[in-house]
């Protein structure tokens, strides 16, 4: 049963004095006052003072008094639902009378999660830092409501305008830059100084507004967010801190994995024309890749690509192997670990993603032979690098055996966030419909798809944690998939051997008659013969 009690209060003040009946000084020489609480004659106004309550419970297990109380409250019957509240919780196992604050206890639960990888570690210190603890730090646990969540929501999104603000200062300063180094370039010998100046301050220009945060926070690292709240604030219900996890019910804008999509001849045109991508997963097709494969044949990455254009390593996993895990008798490769890197871009390594990413790849013949090409290479560049050493020691440091397969010339491994930017620069360099370094994984599994792989194998080549994934991803990907679907339907309805459509034929100012007749096809569904 409820142990505790309501009552009014209010902040007036009185005198204090001592035993005589004299006003009590403090060493300024100034009386002292004391507040009249419960005394306060002014109480029975409705409008003078607030409510309060306090609420008797257990005694601690070191026998101390346990009297939580809180005033502020408008109302009785507020101060009472309060105190009801407070009674069930506590009597529900709920520390009420905590004062952890939201940022002790995050970092508390960062501590102790020791099951984390350092990736994701790295994550969640960061949107603790960042997010959380000036957002919601102040508040103790106690106080902390899906209101406070939803607001730090709300900052992210008003500084996603900030960015996009940020976005179009670069665009235009970038334009601007282009206009002025054109402009010089056009300008005949000798070219006027102050054009020279012009494009100078174009590119401080440039340069200062690149430095903004231009990067949006989209709907995807949004859920980022939450969930690994909401992972910190279950624990929290478990601890019995609060009564239930706030973030359940916070609104966020509705995150839908990008559906990989294929670069299309029309796609493609449509691209050059407005510069924009259908979707930000896309996949060349056999032809492009090709093309692609071609180009990229001479340059020091082409066999890191080559092994993802055709057997789908992940760029980490292909920047973390070491030649320890390559059989080159068997011709396969172990996928045991990945290079990854923190927000401060600092590199490590690390094991894959989920227990099926550790796999055995086994490898096509002409990747084969590339590795074989690549080791003897790489022996070459570090005879050259140690040479260059020896003779230039404060140039070239000492060579570093790492034993990774992909290596720079000084024996040291691939960041794979500049494995990605040098495969950006040298698409646009190219011209190719760009796509993600990634997608050079979904580049593989279509390739697989049109050589008549099952998707469990598939699953099994990419490391996929579970077969609804690659499914879903992969199994509406190549467009000569979706055509000999198209046509199934087709083949199966009979149809009369000839027949005409005028309403189909467009008008022509020189009356010329166009006919579409259907020819009765042999199994492969009827085929369309236009005649004129």
């Amino acid at each position: 049963m409820f142990s505790g009690s309501i009552y009014k209060r209010c902040k007036c003040t009185e005198p204090k004095l001592d035993d005589v009946g004299q006003p009590v000084l403090d060493p300024n020489g100034i009386a002292k006052t004391r507040e009249l609480g419960t005394r306060c004659p002014e109480l029975k106004r409705r409008e003078h003072g607030s409510w309060y309550y306090y609420v008797n419970l257990p005694d601690g297990p070191r026998g101390e008094r346990r009297r939580p109380r809180k005033g502020g409250f408008l109302t009785r019957a507020a101060a009472q639902q309060a105190a009801l509240k407070l009674w069930s919780e506590a009597n529900h196992g709920i520390k009420v009378e905590s004062r952890e604050t939201v940022e002790q206890f995050l970092r508390r639960w960062l501590k102790n999660r020791v099951d984390l990888k350092r990736k994701t570690r790295c994550d969640y210190a960061d949107f603790i830092e960042r997010l959380y603890v000036p957002a919601l730090g102040r508040l103790t646990m106690r106080e902390l409501r899906t209101r406070h969540i939803q607001a730090m929501f709300e900052d992210i999104w008003a500084y996603n305008k900030v960015k996009e603000a940020n976005r179009k200062r670069a665009e235009q300063a970038r334009n601007a830059c282009e206009a002025a180094r054109q402009a010089w370039r056009a300008a005949p010998a000798p070219r006027p100084p102050d054009l020279r100046r012009r494009w100078d301050e174009a590119k401080a220009t440039l340069k200062e507004t690149r430095a903004q945060p231009r990067q949006d926070t989209g709907p995807g690292t949004q859920k980022r967010i939450l969930d690994a709240l909401s992972s910190a604030l279950k624990a929290a219900v478990m601890e019995k801190l609060i009564a239930e996890n706030w973030a359940d019910e916070v609104v966020i804008p509705k995150y839908e994995k990008p559906r990989a999509l294929v670069w299309t001849e029309e796609r493609i045109a449509r691209w050059r024309e407005t510069g924009e991508r259908p979707s930000s997963v896309m996949v060349w097709t056999p032809e492009l890749t090709g093309r692609f494969l071609d180009a990229a044949a001479g340059h020091r990455m082409y066999v890191m690509w080559h092994l993802q254009v055709f057997r789908g390593p992940r760029r980490g996993e292909a920047a973390g192997l070491m030649w320890a895990e390559v059989d080159m008798a068997k011709g396969a490769v172990n996928i045991v670990q990945q290079l990854v890197s923190d927000t401060s871009h600092r590199l490590f390594e690390e094991t894959p993603k989920s227990r099926s990413g550790r796999r055995t790849i086994a490898l096509d013949s002409a990747t084969h032979e590339l590795l074989r090409a690549w080791r003897k290479v790489q022996e070459a560049k570090r005879v050259e690098w140690e040479t260059k050493h020896r003779e230039n020691p404060e140039k070239y440091g000492p060579y570093v055996d790492s034993g990774y397969v992909f290596t720079q010339d000084n024996g040291t491994p691939w960041h794979p966030d500049n494995v990605s930017k040098v495969f950006d620069r040298l698409l646009k360099r190219l011209d190719m419909p760009p796509i993600r370094l990634h997608d050079l994984r979904h580049c593989a599994a279509s390739l697989s798809l049109a050589a008549g792989l099952s998707m469990k194998a598939i699953q099994a080549l990419l490391g996929h944690a579970t077969f609804t994934l690659t499914a879903d991803t992969y199994s509406s990907l190549m467009p000569q998939f979706e055509k000999e679907a198209a046509d199934a339907p087709v083949a199966l309805v009979p149809r009369a051997q000839v027949q005409t459509h005028p309403e189909l034929v467009p008008a022509s100012p020189t009356d010329v008659k166009v006919e579409i007749t259907l020819i009765k096809g042999t199994g492969d569904g009827d085929k369309a013969r236009t005649a004129a």
